[in-house]
């Protein structure tokens, strides 16, 4: 080559020695490591390392050999890209000749960007492939997510530990490791990842599963986030030194799934207990809904044994139904076999539609005796032996409102006549034994003023037997309607207040209580029963229950004449007819030859109408009194409302709807007549009158009755009164309210009518009610019925009044009144009670009876009050002058909870609360007097004691027909409802 080759190779030769003199300057150690920006005191002096400062703003160091990206929050992964520039022609030339793309191949063992952050500094040291963060260090990877005080990545390993910093004053650790990976979160003493991989080693960690937590000495990790533990704990106490927790030697977590443990035993305030098994099986579902096992629960009660409840299995298809179906056994006593029970539940719901839930529930037990609900405050009746096969079927069906659309909702409770008094657990439940079902269908038309409804309904009454049905019941309402506007007439005052209203209503009611016949109680029948009677509930009878039904249908419409003033008076005139319609009528025959009446029932269409006529006037006025001045009273001020109606209906007894009936007949089937014309009975009635030809209703006992049988001219009317002051408030100080209305009487009402129509007793008793509220707290109510007639020496009424009675004038005499009267005591009356929800399980609640059904909740018990104190005092008192039979036909003019009957004064007073005992300690009490029996009311006990992740709850009744104790200490969250300890005694059972 000539000279200048020999130039070229010499420049070449020079940039080479150039290039590695650099390179090795670069590795050559520093002489002072003072001079390396961010090196920690007392630190052995390292090689060259790079220095970032968290905050991107600021100047950042010289990025080390082979990095990119200098100044970003991330660490960069090595590239095998070529050198820019410099086309390589094997790649181009088997890009020209192939037509498969290849998937692109990792570029290293970092798939996505590393985030990083820390309070205090980060090093980098490239020579060991290291990154070191201090104080408050965060790393975010993908799904996973660490904190701590210290994190140390390991690039060539592929592993990031982590751990926390002792503080010297506080001589603990802190800011301990806490390490996310997707849903799953664990806090642990020291935490090593391989981010590769994806598994790690957790030492002194604490996780939370569902409601569970989980501790273990050490645990690893697998790629699918099992967790491994060796001595592990679980528990549902969120404590760092938990109350109780299952301790095991081996352990296994499938997150969002379920616990699985080797040899396990409970662990008491740091106490081992000899209580647990051999494995331990602990499901953690996660929020949407997943089939598996339901485990049962074991347990003993004393009149049926060792027991096995509510094990079966749970099956959901999909997160919008779900089904339970359980299974119960009971091993029983020597006696007998302790039977069996299984149910079946079903959820269901369709988001912004509707939800609703069905349960069946059938039990199998041996014949046991009955207590009877009139005997509970007393001794203890014994009932026949029941049927050992119950059923109870109870569903609900609740929409979601929408406007102009059909609203479906259904509420059934129904099953057999014994079920509630074999398998109920509380005197609650025992003491309600009527129950009732409805299923419905309403709407709206969204273009026409027309509103429809069709309704099932089922009503039982388990003590009784009796049932009824309603299939179906239809209604259809019509909105008020303007005439004038059917004609597009404009409003004028004469008629534009007109309007018409109509409703129908149809029914086929069907029961099983078969009415008693009767011609006013003394004309004698041929054939049917003068008492009623209950028919059994089978197939057998399905028959006899449709012969038995009532149906027909009921048509009303109503004319209104508008509201009309007058010199401060109310008019409101209104017109009404009703018509109702039958399948069936009732057609009466004497036989003379048996000196009785033969009551026939003739099928086909038949009807019967009724109209009347109204007005009413009302008015209001005022009286008050102004006191000028500062005064305490401002002012009283009297409200009287006064009001008159008068209501006119015709007598149709001589309509179709009746049939007169006449018992005296000649041979030739004539009326015998005396000499003044009038009938000649032959037939004598049971007090021995002689019996008047009469008119008898051909609906007797039908749907919706007949017509009236005689005319009606009647006023009533009523005077309502009002009393309220203005008071002088002196916690006002800005004036803007200087005074308030204090009410004083919320009603003094008197009400009466007189029909001028009637043969006898055309005066109503005059009825007095009387309400009123003291300081928001005591509430008064007072009735009074008071009659205007006189009563003979065997207490029957008397068409004279009390101010004829020559010695004893008077114009009425108290006949009935009752009197209640209410307090609520307690420290924060008339404050805002905050609403707490309640941190317990629903299976654990303590309650009366043996094992079965989960019971009703009981009251809440809000730990927040100290003290309540609710006293009710009701008393009724019903005159000596009216007899016995008389007082219970008059009982239902008073309060059901006073209806007297054998006494003529009966009072009671009952007390409920609570008291707070301790922080977590409350007692719970209902208690009651019954001055006419001079007996306790059903009296209960019950304590409740929270203890942060159990609770403890007892009750005792002392006396009566469930006079006995139930104590139960259990776990509160729902995944330990089977750890609990019940203790049940009862009379029942003794």
């Amino acid at each position: 080559m000539g000279p200048a080759g020999g130039a070229l190779r010499g420049l070449a030769l020079a940039w080479l020695l150039l290039s590695a003199g650099a390179a090795l300057a670069q590795r050559a150690p520093t002489a002072n490591p003072d001079s390396i920006p961010g090196q920690r005191p007392g630190s052995v002096p390292m090689p060259p390392v790079r220095v970032m400062s968290p905050d991107p703003t600021l100047p950042q160091g010289p990025p080390p050999p082979g990095t990119t990206n200098p100044g970003q929050h991330s660490i960069p992964a090595t590239s095998n890209k070529p050198v820019a520039g410099i086309p390589d022609s094997v790649l181009v030339k088997q890009a020209q000749q192939d037509s498969i793309k290849l998937a692109a191949k990792p570029r290293g063992p970092i798939e996505t960007t590393v985030h990083y952050v820390a309070k205090d500094s980060i090093q980098f040291d490239v020579a060991r492939k290291e990154a070191r963060l201090y104080n408050k260090a965060d790393v975010n990877y993908g799904a996973m997510d660490l904190k701590a005080a210290l994190i140390t990545i390991d690039y060539a390993g592929h592993v990031m530990t982590a751990e926390g910093r002792r503080d010297s004053v506080k001589h603990k650790v802190v800011d301990k490791p806490v390490f996310k990976d997707g849903a799953g979160q664990y806090a642990a003493g020291k935490i090593a990842y391989n981010f590769q991989s994806k598994r790690g080693k957790i030492t002194e960690t604490v996780t939370q599963q569902g409601e569970g937590y989980v501790s273990a000495q050490s645990i690893k990790k697998a790629a699918n986030n099992d967790l491994f533990g060796v001595r592990g704990r679980y528990t549902t106490c969120n404590l760092e030194n938990p109350h109780f927790y299952i301790q095991a030697t081996k352990m296994k977590v499938i997150p969002g799934d379920k616990v699985v443990t080797g040899p396990f035993n409970l662990v008491i305030g740091d106490v081992p207990t000899p209580l647990g098994f051999l494995f331990g099986f602990f499901p953690m579902p996660d929020k949407s809904r997943g089939s598996g096992v339901i485990i049962p629960t074991f347990g003993q009660a004393q009149d049926r044994g060792y027991y096995l409840t509510n094990g079966g299995y749970y099956f959901a298809p999909n997160d919008n139904i779900g089904v339970r179906l359980t299974g119960d056994i009971y091993a029983g006593n020597a006696q007998s076999f302790g039977g069996y029970g299984a149910t079946a539940d079903v959820s269901y719901l369709s988001r912004y539609n509707y939800q609703g839930a069905f349960n069946f529930r059938y039990t199998n037990r041996p014949p046991t005796q009955i207590l009877s609900s009139s005997s509970l405050n007393t001794s203890l009746e014994y009932v026949k032996p029941v049927a050992a096969q119950t059923f109870w079927i109870s569903w609900n069906h609740t929409p979601v409102a929408r406007p102009g659309g059909g609203r479906f909702s259904a509420s059934v409770q129904a099953g057999s006549q014994t079920y509630q008094r074999t398998n109920s657990l509380t005197a609650r439940t025992f003491l309600s034994p009527t129950f009732s079902s409805s299923i419905s269908y309403t709407k709206q038309l969204r273009y026409l003023p027309i509103n429809y409804s069709v309704k099932l309904s089922q009503s039982q009454n388990t003590q009784t037997g009796v049932m009824a049905f309603t299939l179906p019941d239809i209604s259809v309402g019509v909105a008020r309607q303007y005439p004038y506007q059917w004609f597009g007439l404009k409003a004028r005052p004469f008629y534009d207040q007109i309007s018409i209203s109509y409703n129908l209503v149809a029914q086929n009611q069907i029961t099983n209580t078969v009415a008693a016949r009767s011609l006013d109680g003394s004309v004698p029948l041929l054939g049917g029963s003068t008492a009623s009677s209950t028919l059994p509930i089978s197939f057998g009878n399905i028959g006899a229950l449709l012969r038995n039904a009532q149906n027909g249908a009921q048509h009303q419409f109503g004319i209104s004449l508008g509201s009309y003033t007058y010199k401060a008076i109310h008019i409101s005139p209104g017109f009404n007819y009703g018509e109702t319609w039958y399948a069936q009528r009732l057609d009466y025959n004497y036989i003379d030859r048996a000196q009785a009446v033969r009551i026939d029932t003739i099928h086909g269409f038949s009807r019967a109408y009724s109209y009347s006529a109204n007005l009413s006037l009302n008015t209001t006025f005022y009286g008050t009194l102004v006191r000028k001045g500062t005064h305490k009273i401002q002012a009283l001020r009297h409200k009287v409302t006064p009001s008159l109606s008068y209501s006119y209906s015709p007598d149709l007894s001589r309509g179709s709807a009746f049939q007169q009936l006449s018992f005296g007949r000649d041979v030739n089937g004539a009326p015998i007549l005396d000499g003044n014309g009038n009938y000649i009975s032959p037939l004598r009635g049971s007090n021995g009158q002689f019996l008047d030809p009469r008119y008898y209703s051909r609906f007797q006992g039908s749907l919706y009755g007949a017509p009236s049988s005689g005319a009606v001219q009647q006023i009533g009317f009523s005077l309502q009164n009002a009393v309220e002051m203005k008071v002088r408030d002196d916690k006002d100080t800005t004036g803007t309210n200087p005074v308030k209305k204090v009410s004083l009487i919320d009603g003094l009402d008197f009400n009466g009518s007189y029909n001028f129509l009637a043969p006898a007793f055309q005066l109503s008793p005059l009825t007095v009610s009387f309400r009123t509220q003291v300081a928001r707290k005591l509430s008064l109510i007072s009735n009074a019925t008071f009659e205007p007639y006189q009563r003979d020496s065997s207490g029957a009424m008397l068409n004279r009044y009390l101010f004829q009675q020559a010695g004893h004038r008077k114009l009425a005499r108290l006949a009935a009144a009752s009197f209640t009267t209410s307090y609520a005591f307690n420290p924060t009356s008339g404050k805002k009670r905050s609403v707490v929800p309640r941190q317990v399980a629903p299976a654990n609640d303590p309650a009366l009876g043996s094992v079965g059904a989960p019971a009703l909740y009981a009251d809440y018990v809000d730990f927040d009050i100290p003290w309540t104190l609710n006293l009710n005092f009701t008393a009724g008192y019903i005159t000596n002058a009216i007899p016995l039979q008389q007082r219970i036909l008059d009982a239902r003019l008073l309060p059901t909870s006073v209806a007297l009957v054998q006494s003529p004064l009966r009072a009671s007073l009952t007390a409920s609360g609570d008291v707070k005992l301790t922080e977590n300690l409350k007692l719970v009490y209902n208690t009651g007097f019954d001055f006419a029996t001079k007996q306790t009311t059903i009296t209960t006990i019950s304590f409740f004691r929270d203890l942060h992740c159990w609770q403890v709850a007892g009750q005792w009744t002392p006396f009566g027909t469930y006079r006995g104790y139930n104590f139960t200490i259990s776990a509160k969250s729902s995944l330990l409802q089977d750890l609990k300890y019940n203790r049940n005694r009862n009379v029942q059972y003794q």
